[in-house]
């Protein structure tokens, strides 16, 4: 699971955790980071639903509010991206987070 983060209008990926242990991880970074709100990417069909379900846990979890960005092939980008830059390819999940994020605070700021 890729995650990124936000203290200015700026995302940037923070690293990828387990997704079995995530709940541990997932509250940790909380804490550490002082995290106010999370974005979750929502992709389409069943992966979205899951994804519903998902939030509904960490909610539960962090007691956070959860928010959604649509997200669609983000991972594809970040590799195409990471590429670009000359980048080693080995955390496209966490830059795809930062993508999703940035997408995020782009639609907040147009609002």
């Amino acid at each position: 699971m890729g995650l990124a983060f936000a203290e200015s209008p700026l995302a940037e990926p923070l690293g990828i955790i387990a997704t079995r242990n995530w709940g541990r991880d997932i509250t940790r970074i909380c804490e550490e980071y002082k995290i106010e709100k999370i974005v979750l990417g929502l992709a389409e069909g069943q992966m979205g639903k899951r994804q519903k379900q998902f939030a509904v846990k960490l909610r539960k979890l962090v007691d956070l509010p959860v928010e959604f960005q649509e997200e669609v092939l983000t991972s594809q980008e970040a590799i195409s991206k990471m590429r670009q830059i000359g980048r080693r390819i080995k955390d496209e999940d966490a830059f795809a987070a930062a993508l999703i994020l940035q997408a995020y605070l782009d639609r907040l700021e147009r609002s």
